[in-house]
């Protein structure tokens, strides 16, 4: 088991034939990901690395490969529309890479969603990984940008808004022995398509992830809600990590979604309300997996 994909998804990429969408797709096929086409407009018709049909629409696309999962990598004016084209063609999971999409566009993407049958990650995320069962988890199931080869398969859920922090946690856990069930990049922006709160619903149902590391930062109150829902609903352990302590509020940090606005966003305020439902907080990114271990009884 995982959450979201495995071994057996068969993913199309929209934007395969631009350069970040290419070298992605190359590192996928390398890990042992299905990518069983692309999409570019103009471009139906060509071979990617030989091995990859091109296809000009995402219908086409979906009606010819049987695809369920799509890796957008288009450039953020278009990216709006490449989420909605993969809706309407049926995709069941979109995952979309692309940072700098303008919030309006993002609120009609998400109002255009509600009820869909496809789930959005992302946008302005790393994508996810559920790591193979072969050496250096190969085999697996790698949509987005993240590093295969850190990865090693287990039983530990990773959920995270910052890309780098993911790897971070991802890294200190392998380093130790302990894989991963599935590792999820939600994204950092102010609109995304699937928040914590979600992926610790899917781990908490998912018999294959035993505990669970959720990391997040300032801004917004997504962490929040995951944790108080956790306290009433998780049967499962949580070691959590809150970036962006030293960060001055009314100050836009980095992610498009980290800035403070209420009491509730700043670091400092989520790190107690996280610990008030039961999840152990990491004090640096430095001891994330190690704190989640001590949470575990290892």
């Amino acid at each position: 088991m995982a959450i979201l994909i495995d071994e057996n998804t068969k993913v199309l990429v929209q934007g395969i034939t631009g350069a970040f969408g290419a070298r992605h797709t190359k590192l996928s096929l390398e890990y042992g990901t299905q990518i069983v086409g692309g999409v570019t407009p103009t471009k139906g018709g060509q071979i990617f690395e030989n091995t990859v049909p091109i296809f000009d629409t995402v219908g086409e696309a979906v009606k010819e490969t049987g695809a369920t999962a799509s890796a957008i990598f288009v450039p953020p004016a278009f990216a709006a529309d490449a989420i909605l084209e993969a809706a309407d063609a049926g995709v069941k999971l979109i995952v979309c890479i692309t940072e700098g999409i303008p919030v309006m566009d993002m609120m009609r993407v998400k109002a255009m969603l509600a009820g869909s049958k496809s789930r959005l990650v992302g946008p302005n995320c790393p994508g996810l990984v559920t790591p193979g069962r072969g050496e250096h988890s190969h085999g697996g199931c790698r949509i987005g940008i993240a590093p295969g080869y850190i990865h090693k398969r287990g039983n530990v859920g990773v959920v995270s808004r910052s890309g780098t922090l993911t790897y971070e946690a991802v890294w200190q856990l392998t380093q130790l022995g302990y894989g991963q069930s599935t590792c999820v990049g939600i994204g950092g922006d102010p609109i995304n398509g699937t928040s914590h709160k979600d992926v610790l619903e899917m781990f908490n149902d998912d018999p294959e992830t035993e505990v669970i590391i959720m990391i997040g930062e300032i801004g917004g109150n997504a962490e929040v809600e995951a944790a108080r829902w956790a306290k009433e609903h998780c049967k499962k352990p949580i070691a959590g990590f809150i970036a962006g302590a030293t960060a001055p509020p009314g100050r836009r940090m980095g992610h498009a979604g980290a800035i403070v606005g209420g009491e509730e966003d700043t670091a400092q305020a989520k790190k107690k309300i996280l610990a008030d439902c039961g999840i152990a907080v990491a004090e640096t990114p430095g001891v994330m997996a190690k704190t989640l271990l001590e949470r575990w009884g290892k």
